[in-house]
């Protein structure tokens, strides 16, 4: 580049006027901001020539009107498959048993109810994407359009001009000519708002508010460690030692998992006088406590404890709870105390549960109360 050019190409004209690059893909013109003139540096245009829009190529549903047809039933069909899985949704979100299992080649034995209702609302929107893309790719026009960029309001022949550019292009989709295509996109996109709508009202699934009130819990329910299952004797825990443990009971749950989820707790010593809350030294024994891991925020595992501090921290998003005052909340995004499980000894100095949670566990719900 020579030095006209390199003068064209710079930031600053030598007079007080500020220039600014400007690309297009092809080459590159300096602006003068101040003035509104455009320069284009000597020879830039003949070495990046603009390539211009490529031909267009017509297409078998251009020419062949059976082609055309063809892509329309198929177009058709995959909208069909499409309200076809919403139906099977919103069948299976009703009729399918929540707990019911199958086995999968490749994948083995899993909950039947969440893959029907995966599959088939998967189906439903692969139906409707499918069928818009061959849909553009074999029906409607393919030919490039290109509007320069001019001022906001454009002059009144140009909006004219927009409008039945607009208008043009919906008789050039054909849903005038092909009212299968409009019905059956209507139907598809219709049906598919009815799985959003379900699951808006009711949530991802049929819900037993009283599982989600309840946990296994039960009196008389011995403490033991997770994973082992091994009961945990009084005088094994000692001041500052953390357990993970679940109720005895485990062992014979139908669905461990989701007991286990609900029923978490964790077991820790603290001096008697260090507790500060009347509630929490009766429901516990000798200053052996014990509160639901579950976070009442989201539902987190809570597993930090900071023996120095007696405080709880959730990693996921640092809700703090001191268990010298009931896990009351003292920093974080969590609005509710950790639920504390009553316990006591039984005659061979095992703990136990001696009530379940009088409370619900975890994140809050819409049909939550306290009792």
């Amino acid at each position: 580049m020579d030095q006209g050019q390199d003068d064209a190409m710079s930031t600053h004209d030598g007079h007080g006027s500020d220039v600014a690059r400007q690309g297009d893909g092809y080459g590159a013109t300096a602006v003068r901001l101040d003035q509104g003139h455009v320069e284009v540096p000597a020879g830039l245009a003949e070495r990046f020539a603009n390539p211009g829009l490529p031909r267009h190529t017509p297409r078998m549903g251009d020419v062949d009107a059976a082609a055309a047809k063809r892509a329309e039933r198929q177009v058709a069909t995959l909208f069909g498959l499409s309200m076809l899985g919403t139906i099977v949704f919103l069948v299976a979100y009703f009729a399918v048993d929540q707990h019911a299992t199958a086995f999968i080649p490749g994948i083995g034995t899993t909950d039947l109810y969440h893959v029907v209702l995966g599959v088939s609302l998967g189906v439903s929107l692969l139906g409707i994407g499918v069928g818009a893309i061959h849909w553009a790719k074999t029906l409607m026009p393919d030919v490039e359009m290109v509007e320069e960029r001019h001022t906001l309001r454009a002059s009144e022949d140009d909006r004219d001009r927009a409008v039945a550019n607009f208008v043009e292009g919906g008789e050039t989709s054909q849903l005038n000519r092909r009212p299968v295509l409009l019905m059956s996109l209507g139907g598809a996109l219709g049906l598919f708002s009815l799985p959003l709508l379900v699951q808006l009202v009711g949530g991802l699934g049929p819900v037993n508010i009283g599982e989600l009130k309840h946990t296994i819990w039960k009196k008389g329910d011995k403490l033991v460690r997770d994973p082992e299952k091994t009961p945990i004797r009084a005088d094994q825990v000692t001041i500052g030692s953390v357990f993970h443990v679940l109720p005895e009971s485990i062992k014979d749950s139908e669905h461990p998992l989701e007991d286990k989820g609900k029923a978490a707790v964790l077991l820790m010593r603290l001096d008697p006088d260090d507790i500060k809350v009347k509630k929490e030294r009766d429901w516990g024994h000798d200053g052996i406590v014990a509160y639901s891991k579950i976070c009442t925020h989201v539902g987190c595992p809570v597993g930090l404890y900071e023996q120095t501090t007696h405080h709880l921290l959730c990693p996921c998003h640092q809700s703090t709870f001191d268990v010298t005052e009931d896990c009351k909340v003292i920093f974080g995004p969590a609005k509710r105390p950790l639920p504390q499980l009553k316990i006591t000894v039984d005659s061979d100095g095992y703990l136990i549960a001696d009530a379940p949670f009088d409370q619900p566990v975890g994140p809050s719900f819409w049909e939550r109360d306290r009792k």
